[in-house]
């Protein structure tokens, strides 16, 4: 996953018009927990997405880890929201 810019949408492999808005949203979780994985030793896994409300679950060293909400706020929820501005919230499960 390349790094984001104000007002630009990263270039995420898999994340095209094509597929349904279930599969777009797990293609681009898929690329955040690579990225997550590789810098960090951390997780992310779709758990749950109805349209509004994304539930993920952080794994690996984001369990536990005091910066967290950070991850689940800042980098999960703050990148899917520039790909689908109508998500309400992203919620850890």
């Amino acid at each position: 996953m390349t790094t984001l810019y104000a007002g630009a949408k990263p270039e995420v492999n898999g994340l095209s018009s094509e597929g349904n808005e279930e599969e777009r949203m797990h293609a681009l979780i898929e690329a955040i927990s690579s990225y997550i994985t590789h810098y960090h030793g951390g997780a992310v896994e779709m758990v749950n997405y109805d349209g509004n409300i994304l539930q993920v679950k952080l794994l690996g060293a984001c369990e536990g880890c005091d910066l967290a909400p950070v991850t689940l706020h800042g980098w999960v929820e703050g990148t899917v929201k520039q790909f689908f501005p109508h998500l309400e919230r992203v919620e850890s499960v």
